[in-house]
């Protein structure tokens, strides 16, 4: 049912044109649905691939998956995906909405109506800011875990839990990313031990916090031979095995990421790549190229498997209600290092979030708040 109040939202018009303000009807939420004010939402690279190369929307499209808002109104209950978490007016919540529920969905507008399973309440002790850095990769980490590198991620973990790949060499090439960052704190909280990545080395300290085992600068001559040495020399008796058998591309650039990147899997590794594929980057002077096909992105070993990482498709009801606020309550994970995008206006903050996405961003999210109270 719609209502017949309206709302803003930024939407874009055409490639690489100015983010522009539009008027929206607010959707009142229907079973299982909340209506919340957005506040906060974070600015991502997919963001970018939307706005300056099209990626999978047709203009005039709401773009932003990830908000922090609050509960203004909640739907009929829905007690086939409640769960264990009920939801009242004035909770501060946060959560991650795939494309699949519509622009009513969407982070870049004042309301938005969302389905009340991929939300969680903002723990007592968390900035809405923090929360903000949360959403999309958590749920990213738990999809390419989960769904294309094949490892258990029991919830709740059980007592003395020990995984199968516990001493298995994990190799997540640029771990300073977001993505990378909740990467090495989920595969930490379920017990697996040799996470090694690369990352620029001014990030090391940080990310050996977070629990890597070893660091290696990506923009190194020698990043290749020392990755696989660095495994070989302490794995001498394992020459069947592959040397990496589980590989996760937080970057997704064919030169940059990917042709490096592509030399160390051998037959039987599997390497889990976000997509898309950038062929061109997007820069204040260039236009963006994309491909959805991993495969034909590189060259490839004989036996490798590849596969690209389609976070929105995941439907798992109870990791935003639970799994998320709970493993940040404790300090499971912490939030990424962020920057907040500022701006007299929800428009003008948006655009400039688009404009620094093409800068470039490293070790840190940018969030900015969408609500102008």
């Amino acid at each position: 049912m719609t209502s017949t109040r309206t709302h803003k939202a930024v939407v874009t018009v055409a490639a690489r044109a100015p983010l522009e303000l539009a008027t929206y009807p607010t959707v009142d939420p229907g079973a299982g649905e909340l209506l919340i004010r957005v506040e906060w939402t974070a600015a991502t690279p997919l963001h970018l691939h939307q706005a300056d190369g099209g990626l999978l929307i047709q203009h005039p499209a709401i773009l932003g998956s990830t908000m922090v808002g609050v509960v203004v109104q909640v739907g009929p209950e829905d007690k086939s995906s409640q769960g264990n978490v009920s939801f009242e007016v004035g909770d501060r919540v946060f959560g991650f909405c795939p494309p699949l529920f519509g622009e009513k969905a969407r982070a870049f507008q004042e309301y938005a109506t969302v389905p009340s399973w991929c939300f969680g309440k903002v723990p007592r002790d968390t900035s809405a800011q923090e929360a903000a850095t949360l959403p999309e990769n958590f749920v990213t980490v738990f999809n390419t875990l989960s769904k294309d590198l094949n490892l258990d991620t029991p919830w709740p973990k059980p007592e003395n839990y020990r995984p199968t790949h516990a001493d298995t060499p994990i190799l997540i090439w640029g771990a300073a990313s977001s993505v990378g960052q909740y990467a090495l704190q989920i595969l930490k909280f379920y017990g697996y031990k040799r996470l090694i990545v690369t990352a620029s080395a001014q990030h090391h300290a940080h990310l050996q916090e977070l629990g890597a085992s070893a660091c290696f600068d990506y923009r190194s001559p020698s990043v290749v031979q020392d990755l696989l040495k660095h495994v070989t020399a302490a794995d001498k008796n394992k020459e069947a095995a592959p040397v990496y058998p589980l590989i996760i591309d937080c970057i997704g650039s064919q030169a940059g990421s990917l042709s490096p990147l592509s030399r160390i899997p051998q037959s039987g590794s599997i390497v889990a790549v976000m997509l898309p594929v950038i062929l061109k980057r997007a820069t204040e002077d260039q236009a963006p190229e994309y491909s959805m096909d991993v495969e034909a992105s590189a060259k490839w070993a004989d036996g490798v498997v590849t596969r690209g990482v389609r976070t929105h498709f995941f439907a798992e009801n109870y990791l935003q209600r639970e799994v998320m606020p709970t493993m940040l309550a404790q300090r499971n994970v912490v939030p990424n290092r962020f920057r907040v995008v500022e701006g007299a206006t929800m428009l003008e903050r948006a655009n400039n979030a688009i404009r620094e996405l093409r800068r470039g961003v490293s070790g840190e999210k940018l969030i900015w708040r969408v609500s102008d109270e």
